[in-house]
């Protein structure tokens, strides 16, 4: 599965549409391989991402469980200690690719940094 596409059903407050529709919009994009189609495509891949988000939405809204709804805050938090634990970083730290700086050194057969 995707790993953007994230489980939409049995949540309080319950899905709403823009969730449903960034989804939809995740799986699309995953299954063309199209980050953003070109001009001749533009249609049909917007019509995809109505069409699997009409779907979606009526989908997830006739579901049913007897379990409790799952809180949203929570499953965040335990989705950031999993992260933890697979990557072993700290998960609340946020990286900017913009604050990133290109070395000019490289690091030698020793492990020696040179520049």
């Amino acid at each position: 599965m995707c790993r953007n596409i994230k489980t939409l059903f049995n949540f309080d407050p319950p899905v709403n549409a823009d969730e449903v529709r960034a989804a939809s919009l995740q799986f699309v994009r995953k299954i063309t391989g199209f980050n953003k189609p070109s001009k001749s495509n533009e249609a049909a891949f917007l019509g995809a991402v109505d069409e699997v988000a009409s779907v979606s939405y009526r989908l997830l809204h006739s579901l049913e469980t007897s379990a409790p709804p799952k809180n949203r805050e929570e499953e965040a938090a335990k989705a950031k200690v999993r992260a933890a634990e697979r990557f072993g970083v700290n998960s609340e730290v946020v990286r900017d690719p913009a604050s990133r700086k290109r070395s000019n050194s490289f690091v030698g057969k020793a492990g020696e940094r040179s520049t």
